[in-house]
């Protein structure tokens, strides 16, 4: 015979202030996890909506990151004139020279300013990420200090907005277009014309990669092949998702997702002996009721599973208040450090289904742990002591 349900949400309620601050420390302890987790799905948004399946980096030999490469400008004509690469709609073909710098813009989170990427591109460079579509302006002219931002950019930096100009290099340039490429690493990227940015740099013609589009996936390893294979170029290739994979564990996301993680499992200890000592403090105070219930034949296992039932009910209110509290940081834009780009990478917290149902299992494991003790020590009450007990 199970002891009704009813019992033990009165008995709750009864003890409004103890039930409120337990639940509370619980509730903290979910937004904690709930926002790690939330930061872990937007960073990886990120990567998974970065690169095309067909469309591979060329690198200097040795290096794995866009910043740290140097290629000469007859690396990219020997590369563009490879087997399987693909050609846009014109006869083009798909291979884009590209060079990297770093600026430093103030944000509103810090004023002292922040990293960010700026890419120069050809037009083919900006032909070959069909998923970037403006949100505001016009895209930029070739030949132009003009410059188009990513989301993520307008979003977080005042001075990268529409009619606003950024001083980098050996001027100013113009920000006459805000664009959107889905949630990719490219809405944290300013976008420029190559050849002013060489201008500006004095690279004389050469560029940090080379992106190219391959014909179909039967292509992909031969070109990759032809590049290892060719001494002159001194290259590496990465598939565009692969390399935007790595660029994941060289986040400082990472870094922030252990903490997040470590001071959850922390205060979840905290919180299971929160839920430990209410849970205790209502076994002594309820001895008669325990009593009574065993003489009216209600077994041990009863009373410890509707303790054990009673402690989780008061963890998932926590729970839900863990993720109320959280909840407003859903779709909340920020960003992360990169130690490989040494630029800051924007994304947006996640807080879907399964952020949600991860922090409450963990505050019903709170709730279960917590409750067990005090639980069994009830039910091992016998009917004498039980009832002698104040």
């Amino acid at each position: 015979m199970g002891i009704p349900i009813r019992y033990n949400l009165r008995n709750l309620g009864e003890r409004k202030a103890t039930t409120f601050m337990t639940a509370l420390g619980i509730g903290l302890t979910v937004a904690v996890l709930v926002t790690s987790i939330a930061m872990t799905y937007g960073m990886s948004a990120v990567f998974a909506g970065s690169g095309h399946p067909l469309q591979v980096l060329v690198l200097r030999k040795g290096t794995d990151a866009e910043l740290n490469s140097q290629l000469k400008e007859e690396a990219f004509q020997i590369v563009k004139q490879l087997p399987g690469i693909a050609q846009s709609k014109d006869g083009e073909q798909m291979a884009s020279p590209e060079g990297i710098t770093i600026v430093n813009l103030p944000s509103q989170e810090n004023p002292n300013g922040m990293n960010v990427t700026v890419r120069g591109m050809l037009p083919v460079g900006v032909k070959m990420r069909e998923g970037a579509k403006l949100k505001q302006g016009r895209w930029s002219e070739p030949g132009k200090r003009e410059i188009v931002v990513g989301d993520g950019i307008a979003t977080r930096y005042p001075a990268a907005r529409v009619g606003q100009s950024i001083r980098f290099g050996r001027g100013e340039w113009q920000v006459v277009g805000v664009f959107v490429d889905g949630e990719s690493a490219a809405n944290s990227e300013i976008w420029a014309d190559l050849n002013q940015l060489r201008g500006d740099f004095e690279s004389q013609g050469g560029s940090n990669s080379v992106l190219v589009r391959l014909q179909s996936d039967a292509a992909i390893p031969e070109f990759k092949k032809a590049i290892a294979g060719d001494q002159r170029l001194g290259a590496d290739t990465y598939e565009e998702r692969e390399y935007y994979k790595n660029l994941t564990k060289s986040s400082s996301g990472v870094m922030l997702q252990f903490i997040g993680f470590f001071v959850s499992v922390v205060m979840a200890v905290g919180a299971g002996f929160a839920a430990t000592n209410t849970m205790y403090a209502a076994v002594a105070r309820r001895s008669k009721e325990i009593g009574t219930l065993r003489a009216l034949g209600f077994s041990r296992f009863s009373i410890l599973s509707s303790f054990v039932f009673e402690s989780i009910c008061l963890a998932l209110l926590g729970g839900i208040v863990g993720v109320l509290i959280a909840l407003p940081l859903n779709n909340l834009s920020a960003g992360i450090g990169n130690w490989q780009t040494f630029s800051e990478m924007a994304f947006r917290f996640k807080i879907d289904y399964r952020a949600i149902l991860g922090g409450l299992l963990f505050a019903v494991l709170i709730g279960a742990v917590g409750g067990f003790l005090p639980a069994f020590s009830a039910a091992r009450k016998g009917i004498v002591q039980a009832m002698r007990d104040t």
